[in-house]
């Protein structure tokens, strides 16, 4: 069985094949960014959870996003209200 297994190799089956050009663009996508898209989104969503437990200012929520080298850094800044 070997054998035969060398001499027809079976094919990749066309889900892996499109998976894995779908992983190659969205990774070239993400490099070309100018800019990070999904903040505000974020911010919003991070106001609604922090105001489930506590009161917290719009404006006292910080979120920035920075290239060091090939990595991103995500810093959120929240200030709480003094209790």
């Amino acid at each position: 069985m070997a054998l035969l297994s060398f001499l027809f190799p079976s094919k990749p089956k066309s889900a892996t094949a499109a998976k894995e050009r779908l992983q190659i663009i969205i990774a070239r996508e993400r490099t070309n960014r100018t800019g990070p898209d999904f903040l505000p989104a974020l911010h919003r969503e991070l106001i609604e959870v922090i105001s489930k437990y506590t009161k917290v200012n719009a404006d006292d929520i910080k979120i920035s996003l920075d290239r060091q080298g090939n990595l991103e850094v995500l810093d959120v800044n929240v200030v709480l209200p003094d209790t």
